[in-house]
């Protein structure tokens, strides 16, 4: 949300506006592995989620916070690979707009299913492996 404004701000051409979407995407890119680094340093078993989509109500608007989404998200599956942690990826677990009570907050629905894949999660999966896994369920 904090760097949503990029998403309406007149652009000269595709490439200028690729270009404002790369700042973006790295500076994320580095904080997000900074934070992670730093969660990691503690030696808890760690998790990582992904940013799920917006259930925006404009069609055009939602396409685009999507697609721009996409972008970070990599950020997050990259530093889940690199890292070797899971990944539970939210845009699988919450797909269907009843997953959430407004644009960004899932729904009670939504939060159930979180809470599913976080307890199947946490049953399942051995800390030990160092393994990058991706749960969607």
């Amino acid at each position: 949300l904090g760097v949503s404004s990029v998403l309406n701000a007149p652009s000269r051409s595709v490439a200028d506006t690729l270009l404002r979407l790369a700042e973006v995407r790295e500076q994320f890119c580095l904080e997000y592995m900074s934070t992670l680094d730093a969660v990691l340093a503690v030696g808890l078993p760690t998790a990582i989620c992904s940013i799920y989509d917006v259930r925006y109500a404009d069609p055009d608007q939602r396409r685009i916070a999507v697609t721009a989404l996409s972008i970070l998200n990599d950020c997050i599956t990259r530093a889940a690979a690199v890292r070797g942690v899971p990944l539970i990826d939210l845009r699988i677990i919450c797909g269907e707009d009843a997953d959430f009570v407004n644009a960004i907050e899932p729904s009670e629905q939504g939060g159930k299913k979180i809470a599913a894949a976080i307890v199947s999660f946490l049953t399942k999966y051995e800390f030990r492996s160092g393994r990058a896994e991706l749960i969607v369920r």
